[in-house]
């Protein structure tokens, strides 16, 4: 697979982790510049968002949120 494809591929795998936290960054995609050279170098572009969008990435991404979702699963009989 070609780095154009394969930064796609992670753009579009990024959007739906997103979306499954409930977080929609709308300027995610793969930044332009870098794909016009000779031999495409692409990045990721996850764009601007709005305070409360960058307030549930924090919460997303907080070691808390993680332990804090492990023992949500605990008590619905899930295993973490």
């Amino acid at each position: 697979m070609d780095a154009v494809a394969e930064a796609e591929n992670t753009v579009q795998e990024l959007r739906t982790a997103l979306a499954q936290a409930g977080i929609t960054l709308p300027s995610l995609g793969l930044d332009p510049v870098t794909l016009v050279r000779e031999r495409p170098t692409p990045l990721v572009e996850l764009g601007r968002c709005t305070p409360e969008t960058a307030q549930r990435l924090v919460r997303a991404l907080s070691p808390q949120a993680e332990e804090n979702g492990a023992e949500e699963d605990r008590t619905a009989g899930g295993t973490a």
